[in-house]
């Protein structure tokens, strides 16, 4: 099993940019030092939510701060950004880092983000295939042109390849977010392993990755490659010596910090939004994930993995929004939870 963080570099209530994003630096350095695996970027725009608006680039600072610890982005946002310079980035830092580097990519949300890059909402509505296609292209082939609705040039070499790296991948791998039937078809139809959201349960998240081998063998893609796929499960993780205690804290931090940073995202055309309750929400990820003793999180975990064959993780460590409480958490979960996973 692989747990990793997945870090958002939130700004709670009270808090500045500079402050949210040391702690998420911080946290990233703690867990090369704990043994996890994997550090997960978010990328939002505009809002507190989450203060990192480049997750490629936060990416590279960590790369250069690390030795061990793998670095993706959760996620880069394809609609509001080339797909060829998103891959020349990431070909920069598979090949700079060996191999050390995951490249999550999503739709995004119909945000003003469209509005202020110029993409468009048909960007967001109908170019998401086009973009995934023509960026792993980018990541695979030494030379690349295009000739879609959204993208047309003449062919042109790619560099630095990503091949180039001393290691034995071809490329840095490529995770879809998938939030819908119509996404997980659209990376199983791909053989690319998918990101599946904090907000969504076992069950659900076991009938997406079945809904993944069903559309991936129809496509054509390999028994060995099926069945190797390395999905990511998002989560939250706090980890007290009782569970009241654990609940406690992202009861009283992670609601204000939900409400301000949901209430600040925009819509590009004005469409009505459907806003969680933050409470109701916190709650309902305290239910779902590794919160609580540390014998509670490596239960938790271990179901969650049987249930869904996903052995990936990817959760979330700031929910307190303190600097010191993160660090402690991400130690715990290293010291005392790492070790009893298989």
């Amino acid at each position: 099993m692989r747990v990793g963080s997945f870090v958002l570099a939130a700004r709670f209530p009270g808090q500045g940019e500079g402050e949210a994003l040391h702690r998420a630096v911080r946290s990233a350095e703690v867990a090369e030092e704990a043994g996890l695996d994997t550090v997960w970027l978010a990328e939002h725009h505009f809002v507190p939510y989450g203060t990192c608006p480049s997750a490629v680039t936060l990416a590279a600072l960590l790369l250069g701060r690390t030795r061990r610890l793998r670095v993706g982005t959760a996620v880069s946002v394809l609609s509001t950004t080339h797909p060829v310079t998103l891959g020349e980035q990431a070909a920069l830092l598979h090949v700079t880092s060996g191999g050390r580097f995951s490249l999550g990519v999503g739709r995004g949300g119909p945000w003003v983000d469209l509005e202020v890059f110029g993409a468009g909402l048909e960007a967001y509505e109908k170019g998401f295939p086009e973009s995934l296609d023509l960026l792993v292209r980018w990541l695979r082939e030494p030379a690349v042109g295009a000739s879609g609705e959204r993208f047309g040039f003449r062919e042109v070499p790619v560099v630095p390849r990503p091949s180039e790296a001393l290691t034995d991948a071809e490329g840095p791998e490529v995770v879809v977010a998938c939030t819908s039937p119509a996404s997980v078809r659209l990376a199983a139809e791909r053989g690319l392993p998918m990101l599946l959201g904090m907000h969504v349960g076992d069950e659900e998240k076991a009938e997406m990755a079945a809904l993944w081998r069903r559309q991936a063998r129809a496509a054509g893609r390999s028994a060995e490659e099926i069945h190797h796929a390395a999905h990511v499960s998002a989560g939250v993780c706090q980890i007290a010596d009782r569970r009241t205690d654990a609940v406690e804290t992202l009861v009283k931090a992670m609601p204000g910090w939900l409400k301000q940073g949901l209430d600040a995202h925009v819509t590009v055309d004005g469409r009505p939004r459907r806003m969680r309750d933050p409470l109701a929400y916190t709650e309902l990820l305290c239910g779902l994930h590794p919160v609580g003793p540390p014998r509670l999180c490596v239960d938790r975990l271990a179901a969650t993995s049987e249930r869904t064959g996903i052995s990936r993780f990817a959760l979330l460590v700031e929910g307190s929004g303190d600097l010191a409480a993160t660090e402690e958490n991400v130690r715990r979960l290293g010291s005392e939870v790492l070790p009893h996973l298989n």
